[in-house]
Order: C-alpha cells, then sequence, then structure tokens
C-alpha cells in the first residue's frame, strides 16, 4: 500500500507499505529519520514519541496507514531551520539537554525532547508560567531513561522553558 502524509512539514509517500507496519518503522526506514528509537514495541518507554496531529504519541503504537492524510512530527522536525549555510542547527529543546548534560546513550532522548517541547508548547508558549518540578515528571512519566536519575532531564527543561521565555518576551 501507499501512504501519503506530511512529516515535519513536508510531504511525503511511503509505498510498499504492509498492512501491520508501524509508523516507526515507515519513519525510521522507509523515510531516513532515524531519530525516533525503537526500544520496547508496546508504548511503554516513550522512545518512538511523535506529534501525530498535533498530539503526542508512541509512533511504535500507530499503523502506518492510519498516517494517511495526517501530520508528524518528529524530533528531526525539532531542529532550527536552515540558516544561510544551509544546515539546521539545534533547537531549544535540544540545545537545553546537551548543555545541562540529560543526553547519555541517548535512546531516551528523541522521545524526551519531542515530550519536552509539548509541554513547554502548553505552558510558555500559551503565556503561562514555566512548569515546575511536578508538572515536568507528569508530562515525562511515560518516558523512561535506564542511565540517568532525571535530575539533569529536569534541569534540561528549566533550562529551556528559561530560553523559550525570553525568546518569547523578545518578540
Amino acid at each position: 500500500m501507499r501512504v501519503n502524509f506530511k512529516v515535519n512539514g513536508e510531504d511525503v509517500t511511503a509505498d510498499n507499505v504492509w498492512p501491520g507496519e508501524s509508523l516507526l518503522y515507515v519513519l525510521r526506514e522507509r523515510l531516513g529519520l532515524p531519530g525516533s528509537k525503537n526500544a520496547c514495541e508496546q508504548g511503554e518507554c516513550g522512545s518512538c514519541t511523535v506529534y501525530f496531529d498535533g498530539v503526542t504519541a508512541c509512533s511504535c503504537m500507530i499503523a502506518a496507514g492510519q498516517a494517511e492524510g495526517r501530520e508528524v512530527g518528529t524530533v528531526e522536525g525539532l531542529a532550527k531551520e536552515p540558516g544561510k549555510g544551509g544546515d539546521r542547527t539545534l533547537g531549544d529543546v535540544q540545545e537545553a539537554f546537551v548543555e545541562a548534560g540529560a543526553v547519555q546513550c541517548g535512546f531516551c532522548t528523541p522521545g524526551l525532547l519531542v515530550q519536552t517541547d509539548d509541554l513547554l508548547e502548553r505552558t510558555v508558549g500559551a503565556g503561562k508560567d514555566a512548569p515546575a518540578d511536578a508538572e515536568i515528571r507528569e508530562a515525562l512519566a511515560g518516558n523512561l531513561c535506564r542511565c540517568t536519575g532525571y535530575e539533569k532531564i529536569i534541569d534540561a527543561v528549566h533550562l529551556a522553558a528559561e530560553r523559550r521565555a525570553e525568546a518569547g518576551s523578545a518578540s
């Protein structure tokens, strides 16, 4: 089957998709977007979190055919648009994770980045206060990390929230 949808704002087509194939498989193997990770294949770990029509979801649990005509946003889409040199640079959430030391093995990172971006859009991006620790922990509860004690991840979310608030007040 052929599936037509948007990924990170661009129209894409995936051909020869079999009925049981997951959106995660299509993104990684057919479209060359390896950011979302394949870990549990049960929607439990959050490593494959993407935006699906603007709502975060585990792409391992979405049949590829369900993406027909829909919009998908991946961790690759969080990067800043290309500048004069043509290369994309890290987005605010990605930069904060690197600076706070919240990236270790990197397996959980893509899902955490997408979920953090969503949290900040719903809070700071909507003109609300930056999220408190409890709100961050709740928002990221579906994303499992085996390398950290989560403190550096929470620090990264606070850093990204601070920068996003500053950017919003400057514009």
